[in-house]
């Protein structure tokens, strides 16, 4: 995956992002900025549309 083209926020700073690649294969790769060379987590397609839908829905809100 280090090939692959990889992204983050506009809202980001430049360093503690999470960055995402969309994959080839139609998934999605999800790592953390301060170690581009390091393991990356993939999800399927469905399973970052569902990830993200959650965000949206603010499903993964803590309360006080």
């Amino acid at each position: 995956m280090s090939t692959d083209t990889w992204f983050k926020s506009s809202f980001s700073e430049t360093t503690h992002c999470v960055e995402v690649s969309w994959l080839p294969e139609g998934g999605v790769g999800v790592r953390d900025s301060k170690n581009p060379s390091g393991p990356a987590l993939t999800f399927s397609g469905a399973e970052w549309t569902a990830f993200t839908a959650g965000v949206k829905a603010e499903e993964f809100d803590r309360t006080a």
